[in-house]
Order: C-alpha cells, then structure tokens, then sequence
C-alpha cells in the first residue's frame, strides 16, 4: 500500500486544488470513532465526515441494512420503478420531523440539492421569487447553496453571478455584536429598500449555524420569524442538515423551539455515510410542483435509503439524544475547567452535542483564527481530528459520534485539554 506522501503526491497530480484537503493522512479503515491511516496511525474522529457519522463509522445494523439490500437492487431511479422502501422512509420522516400537521417527504442526494428543492417548493407554493437567508449561514456549493449562504471565502470567490432576488440579513450573536432587534430592523429594511414581503417566497435559516460557528438562533428570533412570515404569506425553512438526527440533543433541532417550519431540509447523518437528503413540509406546499418537477437520478437511492431507516432505530434504540446531551455536558465541563487558564476561550456554546468554542485574543478581544489553527494542530498531531469554523475561522466546532465508547470521549477530551493548553 502507498504511504501518506506518496498518496498526496498522486493526489496533487491527479485532482484540482480548488478540492481543498485539511489532512496529510489517507484513511485506510474506520471503526465508531476511531480511524487509521494507510501507515497504521490511529486518530480519534470528532470531524465525523462533517457532522455525518451521528451514528459512527461502520454501525453493524448498518452494514447490515446495506447488505441485505445489495442482495435485492442496487438502482432503479425511483421516478421510474419505485420502491416500497423510499415510501417507507418519507412515511417515519414525516411522522418523526416536528409537527403533527399533514406532511409529505421526497428524497434527493446531498444536501444542496436538499436546499435547492426547498427554495424550488417555496416559490412554486407561493408564486413568488425572493428569499432571505443570513450572514455566516451556510446552504451548499451549487448555484442557489452559493447564493444562499453568508460567508464568501472560500465559497464564493471566483464563482458569481449568482442567482438574484437573494438577500441577507444579519445573524444574531451576542458575542460579536449583533441583537435580535438588530436582525429584525435588517429584515424589515430590506421589505423598505429591497424587496416587498409580497415578493418574498421563503425564509431560510440554521436553527443551528454550521459553517458560521455553531451559533444558536436564540428562541425570540425564531418566534419573530414565524411571526414575520404567517404576516405576509412567507414560508419558513429550516435546515436541519447538520442538525438533525439527534446532534442537538433532539431528533431535530427546531424541537427546541415552540414555533413550526413549513419545510425542512436534512442529510448528512442521515443515512449514516451514504448520500441522502430530504426534504419535509407541510402536505399542502409538498404537492405544489407538478409532476416530474422534483426528483433526481439518484434521489432516494436504495442502498442509502436501507442505511436511514437502520439510522432511524439506532438512534431511538440506543437513545443517540440523550447520549447527545450527556457527552455534550461532559465536554462543557471540560472546556469551562480550560477556561480558567486558556484566556483566548471567548465563548462556549451549543446544543446538546453540537457544541463549539470560539477564540479571541485575549488583550484586544478580536477573533483569533491562528489561535484555533494551533490547537487543531497540536490536537491532529496527538490523534485528535477537528475542524475549524466561523465566519472568522476562529471557532472550533466538536462532532463525535454519539456512539463513541466512553473511554475513547476520555481519551479524546485529555487530548483536546492538552491542545488548549499547549
């Protein structure tokens, strides 16, 4: 087998640079919340393939469901030979997504093509073209994914004209500033000098910011939004993409909440590492594109669908949500105690098991991006995997599988403390 040089060598021949790569290592074979390397290295994984290994890597019951399935088809494209699997599937999201309205559930691939359904369904429910999104949210690398999201390096640069009639507002944090009277006089601008509300088809936020730094859409603003859009006839969408699947502490999100989206988009954990999304809303909005308006090759695929519904009773069976919230505590804990002599820590925060620390200089309080690069590398050079985020990439965002066995989450946390330190 090659080694890790010689594999990024062949690498930086055969592949663009525009695919950016954060590690000098090459997965050889994973286990839970473990991984190693072609040369035998172990690395403790709380990247977890970008928050899509809720169930860790390799979950049998997943094997399983794969397996079994493979033994049947493989592909039929369920817009020309459908599955009973695929209805099965939109039947428990539709139960389980929160709300006991009607609803329906269809099925894509990744979860760009989730938000750019989402946006597709809300303008033909609606007949009208405008959405509004925030700064530091982040929906996708497709066209619209693009247009939507709030941060534009390293998405944006080089890539535009986007799609028009998209608007931003800004993102609600305390930390760096920014009220929820902040937001809601920035949308209610924009209906003054950019847009009318009449002409607005959606809202879309992260109950959760990923990229933008797990920053938590405090209760006031969901409140408003739900508010701003039953006035005007606007649908409310939130994506659930990287918080879905029992990451916060619940199955989704927006359960924390006492207000309903009308859609909601979902994938990564999904289906536990193979490409699935979806997308859920009220029966109503669901059933406004004609037929043939949505779908995809590969939407729905079998394999990833077997994978979801083993997903579904993992998480109920071995109670992934209040693992989410027990191991959640347990890094707070942790994080808190460094706090005490890491002064550069400006903040803890999250939900559940999706939880971030973000970094400033201690002396001016401005974000401190070098700051989180050495700990993630002082981390990765002990066996620690972490990802960086933020709209300053000075945010350290933590995504163990809420598998992981409790002497790995020890032995990770002793890692990660001696980062903080070091």
């Amino acid at each position: 087998m090659s080694t890790n040089l010689e594999l990024k060598n062949r690498k930086d021949q055969a592949t663009p640079r525009g695919v950016g790569v954060m590690c000098d290592f090459y997965a050889d074979r994973a286990e839970n919340a473990e991984l190693w390397d072609v040369e035998g290295k172990r690395y403790i994984d709380f990247a977890a393939g970008i928050a899509v290994l809720n169930t860790g890597h390799r979950h049998p019951k997943i094997i399983a469901a794969i397996t079994e399935q493979m033994t049947r088809f493989t592909h039929t494209a369920y817009q020309i030979v459908p599955y009973a699997s695929y209805v099965e599937l939109a039947e428990k999201i539709s139960r389980i997504t929160p709300g006991s309205h009607a609803k329906k559930t269809s099925f894509f691939t990744t979860g760009a093509e989730a938000v750019e359904n989402a946006i597709k369904i809300a303008r033909a429910a609606t007949g009208r073209p405008g959405v509004i999104a925030f700064s530091g949210g982040f929906h996708g690398r497709t066209m619209m994914g693009m247009a939507l999201t709030g941060k534009v390096d390293p998405y944006k640069l080089g890539f535009g004209p986007f799609p028009g009639e998209v608007y931003h507002a800004p993102f609600p944090s305390e930390l760096h500033g920014v009220s929820v009277d902040d937001t809601l006089h920035a949308i209610q601008m924009l209906f003054k000098a950019s847009i009318d509300p009449k002409r607005v088809a959606a809202i879309i936020l992260e109950p959760v910011q990923g990229e933008g730094g797990f920053v938590v859409a405090p209760i006031e603003l969901m409140r408003a939004l739900r508010a701003i859009c039953d006035q005007h006839g606007i649908l409310l969408i939130a994506d659930e993409i990287q918080t879905g699947f029992a990451r916060t502490g619940k199955l989704f999100a927006m359960e924390h909440y006492d207000v309903l989206a009308d859609l909601t988009t979902m994938a990564k954990s999904l289906a536990g590492g193979l490409p699935l999304s979806g997308v859920c809303g009220r029966a109503e909005i669901m059933d406004a594109p004609a037929p043939g308006g949505l779908g995809g090759t590969y939407a729905g695929n079998p394999l990833a669908v077997a994978s979801a519904l083993a997903v579904l009773n993992i998480i109920e069976e071995e109670k992934l949500c209040e693992r989410a919230n027990s191991l959640g505590q347990q890094l707070t804990v942790r994080l808190k105690a460094a706090q005490e002599s890491v002064p550069q820590i400006a903040e803890i925060r999250g939900l559940g098991g999706m939880l971030a620390v973000e970094f400033n200089h201690a002396d001016s309080g401005k974000p401190n991006p070098e700051f989180a690069k050495k700990v993630q590398a002082h981390a990765l050079k002990n066996g620690l995997l972490l990802l960086t985020c933020g709209v300053y990439g000075n945010v350290i965002r933590f995504l163990f599988p809420l598998t992981i066995p409790d002497a790995v989450m020890a032995e990770a946390l002793d890692i990660l403390d001696a980062a903080l330190r070091a």
